[in-house]
């Protein structure tokens, strides 16, 4: 489904052609994305072709069909597809891991690492399968109970740029295992790596079962409304989320939302300021430019322990980040993935400075990195501001964090749950059973314990948002149960033969 895209000159990475592909074939017919290289902007990576309204109408009835044939498949049959998609997806981490570092900016190391978590969450997907679909059967004097499970049907699914491959998989993977047809439309900032990557698992499976699908917020409402799609999951920001929420009530369509988390990280007083802890939170913070839904964005510290925690911060920040080229493999920290994002978070440090605030820099700059080339920006800790500061008060999604002073652990939750969004959190002390219970009184989806961001997530665990930053869960048990819903037969006792006449204004229970 590529090819190479012919340059007057010649090339390190040749720029490539890419196109949306339903229905088990290539298709287009609406114009194409053209993706630079944030850390060089001059440098083209590639293109890929869009689809237009009616492009995807074609993709959603190409999908159908496949659901009358795939949901019938055999578990077996289908579980043995995916393992074999899963393997392939892995071996494809040299090849699209560097690709999907030029067209976003993310180091190398973990977008190869994409490549293996999407192996591993098809696998784990695999693994659960049958408990996620058995039967649960009651059979007894009330007559008898058999709930089953079944797919939905057709899913469309939107994921946004920042982890491409990841937030595709994990909807693909336990869409499709449990007998849905999934289409994904990517994000126009990182379409590249993605479309190579799911056309690998799509090779594996029979044509229609997998789409991906480029296009406009107009392509978007039409995947989105169908009257043939039967689910829609949607990872990105709060309007986008309201404008897909609008689109699916035209058919009563259920949703799964992963959106937006100013997430906060509570520093008990009981912790030590070790090279490890530090490394913990400074790596859960700038992951991917700090462009991360779950990544720490705010910080609370008790008071007296301020200027030690700064300190250490910038000093163990020293050792671990430098900024550059994300193929550079010394390099920790990559460019924006926008200049819009970058302006952005420089007006919050900005605003931060006008309020007194303080602005630390953190990590050295690789040699040979050309600043002026790309959307680089050097990450900071803002310290000597208060609760109300915009730049607390706000997602900043780029490589900057304030600290904030507390007083008491009571004082630090009010601020920590002051916010409407409520995605993940996190808690750091010396005593985990201390931890665990001021966790318990943070409103959010998840809560890390001595780690935040990916050295917190794990397969089985459910992930998602309260208040505004959405619902529904991805990941664990209850990720596999977003694409199944109940069946119930029933044959209550009344109804068997020789069984005595119910009286006609009798209820459950009675």
């Amino acid at each position: 489904m590529s090819s190479t895209h012919s340059q007057p000159k010649p090339a390190a990475h040749p720029p490539i052609d890419l196109s949306s592909f339903a229905g088990g074939h290539p298709v287009g017919g609406g114009g194409w994305i053209e993706r630079v290289n944030p850390a060089d902007t001059t440098e083209l990576v590639g293109r890929v072709e869009q689809v237009d309204r009616a492009g995807a109408v074609a993709a959603v009835t190409a999908a159908h069909t496949a659901f009358l044939s795939w949901r019938a498949t055999p578990l077996e049959q289908r579980c043995a597809q995916l393992l074999a998609a899963a393997d392939s997806v892995a071996a494809s981490a040299e090849e699209f891991g560097p690709l999907l570092a030029r067209e976003l900016g993310k180091v190398v190391g973990d977008c190869r690492g994409e490549m293996g978590f999407a192996a591993a969450c098809l696998r784990w997907c695999v693994e659960h399968a049958e408990e996620a679909l058995a039967d649960q059967i009651v059979d007894d004097d009330l007559g008898r109970l058999v709930v089953s499970r079944i797919p939905y049907g057709v899913v469309t699914a939107i994921v946004p740029w920042n982890a491409p491959l990841i937030l595709s998989i994990l909807k693909v993977a336990p869409a499709l295992v449990t007998g849905n047809t999934i289409i994904v439309k990517p994000s126009p900032i990182a379409p590249l790596a993605v479309t190579a990557a799911l056309s690998r698992v799509a090779e594996h499976l029979p044509p229609g079962v997998l789409s991906v699908v480029h296009g406009g917020p107009d392509v978007g409402e039409t995947l989105v409304a169908h009257e043939l799609v039967r689910k829609v999951a949607f990872t990105g920001g709060g309007v986008t989320a309201v404008a897909v929420g609008r689109a699916a009530a035209a058919t009563i369509t259920p949703m799964v939302l992963e959106l937006g988390g100013n997430d906060p990280a509570l520093v008990l007083d009981d912790v030590a300021f070790t090279d490890s802890m530090m490394e913990r939170l400074i790596f859960g913070t700038f992951l991917t430019s700090g462009q991360v839904c779950m990544a720490a964005k705010r910080i609370y510290v008790p008071r007296a322990r301020i200027d030690e925690f700064v300190g250490r911060y910038v000093e163990v920040a020293a050792e671990l980040l430098v900024l550059g080229d994300p193929l550079d493999p010394t390099v920790t920290v990559g460019p924006m993935a926008s200049p819009q994002q970058r302006q952005i978070v420089e007006d919050l440090v900005a605003d931060a400075v006008s309020r007194g605030g303080v602005v630390h820099q953190l990590g050295t700059v690789a040699a040979g990195t050309d600043m002026a080339r790309g959307w680089f920006l050097q990450p900071t800790l803002v310290s000597g501001v208060e609760h109300d500061a915009p730049i607390v008060q706000l997602e900043q999604f780029g490589p900057t964090v304030p600290v904030v002073g507390y007083e008491s652990v009571a004082d630090a939750l009010v601020m920590a749950n002051d916010s409407d969004l409520g995605l993940a959190s996190s808690v750091w002390s010396d005593d985990e059973h201390r931890a665990f219970e001021v966790a318990r009184s943070i409103e959010a989806g998840m809560t890390f314990i001595n780690c935040h961001n990916r050295a917190g997530m794990s397969l089985r665990a459910p992930f998602g948002g309260v208040k505004q930053s959405g619902f529904g869960r991805e990941f664990g048990m209850a990720g596999l149960s977003e694409y199944l819903q109940s069946h119930s037969l029933h044959a209550p006792a009344m109804a068997r033969p020789g069984a005595a006449h119910a009286a006609a204004n009798s209820y459950p229970g009675q």
